[in-house]
């Protein structure tokens, strides 16, 4: 690990120190904070985004709420991290839960938590599967916003037309196959259907994820030091991956893409997908049909891992910013504010007061199919995170991508992958 202890202790009781003291801050009015949020393109969520910063500026007239839109994850993380070793980095970001582990090495960001009594009844407040990716050597370094978990969505006249139960979802994988089967739709040698669709570009390793959960797995140690691609329940979930296109030939032939995945399943041409649930407000916009949203099915047991982004407080914001910074979080993730979010976007709402409001009750009981993910989060594991976490990852969906498209096996690829995440985080080994 590359970070020097004298420097880690200096940054944290700098953030100790800094979030003490919020009457020093709040006389410095107004306090500037900007912060880095992933949007590829303008539209509902910049506005939404923009709302909530005009509202928490209009109640909080010391602080200046400035937020930039820097593309997808991949972009904002990358402007992030070269704007701050440049200097003039944002005060926040909303980033990959998973990229804690780079960033704390990196000595890029600080820690929020304190011993405040507010502060640590704030931290407490969240669901503790969306707070363990950003849990690290003890300290706390994301506040969960804009997270997910991966669900199954599937369309109800298609299950109606082949024969099933159409208020019903495959509850295992032997199910799930049989399923896509029966809905595959052929007309002569051309498919006008496909089962199911299980993306692999964008996040392959996430939904790999969630297969290997299922068959009681772990991708990675707690330390995010050593990882375990070769295990009997790794092995056995790429291997069902795999076979629901060349044993079932119920899943499109090749690689599926994570963008048009939901547009697929909105235009009738595959009858199950698995996707964040971040797609939900979407699909419901769009969907011309009757659709159900179900927790992934189990093999050995049910799982999913958890996904989406933190706001993380960058190590240059002042000790005045970094007050003003938890001001506006705390003020961001709020019940009202948390379930009004989950509800025009589809991102699970972080806390389980959020679930108890007015407005997500009513929203709940009009639309059941919000509350899946949520109760899905008794069975989720921490996204698949390490040290060198990109390049580890990328390793991970290289060989991944290779084992689906038949140039090795699932053996074979996830035992180069094995030895290439072993040799990346040899540095890191405790």
């Amino acid at each position: 690990m590359t970070t020097s202890q004298p420097t880690r202790r200096h940054l944290l009781g700098a953030t100790a120190a800094g979030l003490a003291m919020p009457a020093i801050a709040r006389a410095q009015a107004p306090t500037s904070v900007e912060f880095y949020f992933p949007v590829a393109v303008g539209g509902p969520v910049t506005r939404i985004i923009d709302g909530y910063a005009a509202d928490f500026m209009r109640a909080s007239p010391d602080i200046a709420i400035k937020p930039v839109y820097a593309g997808g994850y991949v972009d904002t993380l990358t402007k992030a991290v070269t704007a701050t070793k440049a200097g003039n980095g944002p005060q926040m970001a909303l980033l990959l839960a998973v990229d804690a582990y780079s960033l704390v090495d990196d000595e890029l960001i600080v820690p929020f938590d304190t011993k405040t009594r507010d502060n640590q009844a704030w931290l407490d407040s969240f669901y503790p599967a969306f707070m363990r990716n950003g849990q690290i050597d003890g300290r706390i370094w994301g506040i969960p916003f804009q997270r997910s978990t991966i669900v199954l969505y599937w369309n109800k006249d298609a299950f109606r037309e082949a024969g099933l139960d159409p208020e019903r979802a495959p509850a295992t994988w032997a199910e799930h196959a049989e399923f896509a089967r029966k809905l595959t739709r052929r007309e002569g040698e051309r498919v006008t259907r496909w089962g199911v669709q299980i993306p692999g570009t964008g996040f392959t390793y996430w939904l790999y994820q969630g297969l290997v959960a299922e068959a009681a797995g772990e991708l990675a140690n707690a330390n995010g030091t050593k990882v375990d691609f070769t295990s009997p329940a790794a092995v056995e979930a790429l291997q069902y991956w795999i076979d629901l296109d060349r044993v079932q030939h119920a899943h499109p032939p090749g690689i599926a893409e994570w963008g048009t995945t939901p547009r697929d399943f909105l235009e009738g041409k595959v009858a199950m997908i698995w996707t964040t649930t971040g797609n939900l407000t979407n699909i419901k916009a769009n969907a011309k049909f009757p659709f159900g949203v179900a927790m992934l099915p189990e093999q050995k047991r049910r799982g999913s891992p958890t996904g989406g982004g933190n706001f993380h407080m960058f190590k240059d914001a002042s000790p005045a910013q970094q007050v003003a910074s938890v001001r506006f979080l705390q003020w961001l993730t709020t019940p009202e504010r948390a379930a009004q979010w989950s509800i025009d976007t589809g991102y699970v709402a972080v806390r389980p007061d959020a679930w108890e409001t007015p407005a997500m009750q009513a929203y709940v009981a009009s639309f059941p199919q919000a509350a899946v993910a949520r109760d899905q989060l008794k069975y989720a594991v921490p996204e698949f995170s390490t040290h060198d976490n990109q390049r580890v990852t990328q390793a991970l969906n290289d060989e991944l991508q290779a084992a689906i498209l038949g140039r090795k096996t699932p053996a074979v690829a996830l035992a180069d992958a094995q030895a290439t995440a072993t040799r990346l985080l040899r540095p890191y080994a405790k």
